[in-house]
């Protein structure tokens, strides 16, 4: 089992190792066949000189990261892991996420690939391959290959084999969270103001979130003061201080066996641990499918990016990421100024139904992780079956969208932290609530990891 991030600062800080040690540990894990389909470009030589450079005074004291392929890094292209932006230049800069997590000592092992442009939670690429889902903490999943999650597939996949200690990813709907959850993984999705998107190909400017995962809350925590550059307020309030709600509408429709009786579970211990939980019905969840009728943020803001590159690119471009995009040609300006109003008004009406609480608990995704082989892309050799397979991407993708979703409409900030045991597929426990209350998340989040890993 592999050490979080803060260990093994401890240990470079206190001289037990070097960071060129842990590097040589997370290269080594890189070229296995468990990090296959991962990056689509490794960095070693220069990851080695990075940790070489940092200083064990240094946040992250010259440990690996690896950064999503859509940030910018200088003198190297962001493709976002498509076909269509395979003759993409050089960047000028790095984007300010990756010149904090520099700055702060990381040395990057390496960019990852990713769902195509962003646009999906599922974690499949027809162009690239896919990465397989594996447990961070307890190793490869029995059985069949299963997906790892979207759109950070390979920024998961690095950090829960040991070649990351960080994965530097995005979160438009879910992007780190799903994969967090499938990964038995913390993934933190910070309120999107807090960290820059300057620098990153975009899929909706509107909701995109820069943020990563890690292994543990406390790294969450730690990574996230880097990349907000700024400090949280760390509070020792237990766990029978905070008030906390479970919504019983939405968040738990539909769940898998296997993650209703992970939640139950956790919520079962939490209490035990003296955690105060109220349910609650949100009614307001039900508004969401009519604010979003017209195709939401996603589709309106990434066709008025991607508008010039599909008329020379279009054949280039995997036809499911490509369909949803061109759903947005669809909404007029009338369309999408009435859904930032609409949004305005859901979000008041949001944080007044959430005011009593400092946090709600829900699972972060409905499902375990399906096989690669159930939603693979098409490849024209049984029309029949691609056509079987694309009906279960698209159920796939909705239902692993469904919870994390909600949070990203709200503008607000969410923690997944695993809450399944050894023996269990990965489930992911979802910590969130409003705009601006990441460190009443963060530090309930360190609670709740401190009370589960007694059981």
């Amino acid at each position: 089992m592999h050490p979080d991030l803060c260990a093994a600062v401890s240990q470079v800080r206190a001289g037990e190792s070097g960071a060129g040690e842990w590097l040589e540990r997370g290269i080594a894990a890189a070229r296995s066949p468990e990090c296959a389909h991962v990056f689509a470009r490794t960095l070693f030589d220069s990851a080695r000189q990075e940790a070489a450079a940092a200083r064990p005074d240094q946040p992250l004291a010259g440990l690996a990261v690896s950064v999503k392929d859509l940030f910018d890094m200088q003198g190297l292209p962001s493709r976002a892991s498509s076909l269509a932006l395979e003759d993409a230049p050089p960047a000028a800069q790095d984007c300010p996420a990756v010149a904090r997590l520099r700055a702060a000592g990381g040395a990057i092992i390496g960019r990852t690939h990713m769902v195509e442009f962003a646009f999906s939670g599922v974690g499949v690429n027809p162009h690239h391959g896919t990465p397989a889902a594996r447990d961070a903490h307890h190793g490869a999943l029995p059985g069949a290959p299963r997906v790892p999650g979207g759109s950070s597939s390979g920024a998961a996949v690095s950090v829960a084999t040991g070649a990351a200690f960080v994965g530097l990813g995005s979160d438009t709907g879910g992007s780190i969270r799903i994969p967090a959850a499938l990964n038995g993984l913390v993934g933190f999705k910070n309120t999107a103001r807090l960290v820059p998107t300057a620098g990153a190909v975009p899929l909706s400017t509107t909701l995109d979130t820069a943020c990563a995962m890690t292994r543990s809350v406390r790294d969450a925590l730690l990574v996230h003061e880097i990349l907000a550059a700024r400090r949280v307020t760390r509070s020792p309030a237990p766990l029978s201080a905070w008030r906390l709600a479970v919504p019983t509408t939405t968040f738990l429709d539909g769940m898998e066996p296997a993650v209703a009786t992970a939640f139950g579970r956790t919520l079962q211990a939490l209490r035990g641990a003296g955690a105060r939980i109220t349910e609650i019905a949100l009614p307001e969840l039900a508004d969401l499918a009519n604010i979003n009728a017209a195709g939401g943020f996603s589709a309106a803001e990434s066709y008025a990016w991607h508008r010039p590159l599909l008329a020379t690119q279009a054949h280039r471009y995997d036809p499911r990421v490509r369909s949803r995009i061109e759903r947005g040609a669809g909404m007029s300006a009338a369309d999408y100024i009435d859904l930032l109003h609409a949004r305005r008004a859901w979000i008041a009406r949001m944080e007044a139904a959430l005011a009593g609480f400092d946090a709600l608990l829900s699972p972060t995704v409905p499902i375990v992780a399906p096989t690669i082989a159930s939603v693979a892309p098409a490849d024209g050799t049984d029309p029949a079956q691609d056509a079987a397979r694309d009906a279960e991407f698209f159920r796939v993708n909705g239902l692993l969208l469904r919870n994390t979703s909600v949070v990203n409409m709200l503008d607000g900030c969410a923690l997944s932290l695993p809450c399944h045991v050894a023996g269990e597929l990965p489930v992911g426990l979802m910590v969130w609530h409003a705009a601006l209350h990441d460190d009443p998340v963060l530090n309930i989040g360190l609670r709740i990891e401190e009370a589960l890993q007694k059981q």
